[in-house]
């Protein structure tokens, strides 16, 4: 145990100072580029406070680029932890949140509050207030993850063609419901809907960065809590329960854990695919399928990778924007093939994930 705490330790390492050079590169990066040495004396001025009298570019960093910055981070971890969880729970490599309906679902949540949000009244609504967004888009996203689990969960073992098959209706269900939200929209509405579909992070400031930064950090830190059991129910479902596992409790924090941190990821930056399908497998097939690691080095990883992404898509087609979520899907899309056509072979031949 002390020799593999040591060797996760490496790479916790290697991925955290790799994450450090990705926020600063992607700092320096834009519509208007940011020298190294300038960036270093914004940093000083914003964490001492000192930004009376600052210039534009200054004002620029650290009120527009540094917090999209660290959200982009945080929504990064937040669906590579998704990923992971989703996968473990299922016991399927080829599982993601965008796969079983959570972003879908989250989505149908968002655009209803875009369109009805202002006929909404109540004192629950009051109480809400910023937070109508992210509970609605919480709500949504749960009902369609159960829904695609309980489809899939035949006869107590969830099947790999019935959870891809369940995930696809329950995807288009969600989609045909944000899909009538855009139609009887106005105008400024249904261009939110849309770009936010696309996913974007150009609506990033530091009360939207913080709402997610919570989510995220609270989300990663109960599940390190539930990594040993994850472990076990890798295992099967029976052989968890010999060893102590509650296994219905389990899967019910472990969605809810899920359905949290990627609602209110997707709440502010729309819906990104793909992230927490790619990071897991790539970390699975690097160093170990322990979920102790998986937890914490999908965090690091789904940040750096959807750090590049996003520097991508400033770059493509600069000084405008290329949609983040199409950024991803094009790449995560093979990757998904892969996996399927691999998984499906594994299941012929038999093994873990059969």
């Amino acid at each position: 145990m002390g020799n593999d705490n040591r060797s996760f330790a490496v790479y916790y390492w290697g991925l955290g100072i790799g994450l450090v050079l990705s926020l600063l590169v992607s700092a320096r990066v834009g519509a208007v580029s940011i020298p190294y040495d300038r960036i270093l004396l914004y940093l000083r001025h914003g964490i001492g406070g000192g930004t009376a009298g600052a210039t534009i570019e200054e004002r620029l960093f650290l009120q527009i680029r540094l917090p999209r910055v660290l959200l982009c981070a945080f929504t990064g971890a937040a669906l590579a932890v998704s990923g992971a969880l989703m996968q473990a729970l299922f016991r399927n490599p080829i599982v993601e949140p965008g796969l079983v309906g959570t972003s879908s679902g989250a989505a149908f949540g968002a655009a209803f509050v875009f369109v009805m949000g202002k006929s909404l009244s109540g004192p629950w609504v009051d109480a809400a207030g910023p937070f109508l967004l992210p509970l609605f888009a919480f709500v949504g996203g749960g009902a369609a993850t159960w829904l695609v689990y309980r489809l899939s969960n035949v006869f107590g073992k969830v099947n790999v063609n019935t959870l891809l098959l369940a995930g696809i209706a329950v995807n288009a269900i969600a989609a045909g419901g944000t899909a009538f939200f855009s139609y009887i929209a106005r105008d400024p509405q249904a261009r939110s809907i849309v770009f936010w579909n696309l996913g974007t992070l150009s609506g990033a400031d530091w009360s939207n960065t913080g709402l997610v930064a919570v989510s995220t950090v609270a989300g990663i830190a109960l599940s390190f809590r539930y990594a040993k059991a994850l472990n076990a129910l890798m295992l099967g479902e029976a052989e968890a329960g010999y060893l102590g596992v509650r296994t219905g409790r389990l899967k019910g924090r472990i969605l809810l854990i899920n359905t949290f941190m990627v609602a209110v990821a997707t709440s502010v930056v729309g819906v990104i695919a793909f992230v927490g399908l790619v990071v897991p497998h790539i970390l699975r097939l690097v160093k170990s399928t322990d979920n102790r690691f998986l937890i914490i080095a999908s965090a690091l990883l789904g940040a750096i990778l959807l750090n590049f992404a996003d520097m991508l898509a400033r770059v493509i087609v600069a000084p405008s924007e290329f949609p983040i979520g199409v950024l991803t899907a094009v790449a995560g899309a093979p990757v998904f093939l892969y996996l399927l056509i691999r998984a499906g072979r594994r299941q012929q031949a038999g093994g873990f994930y059969a």
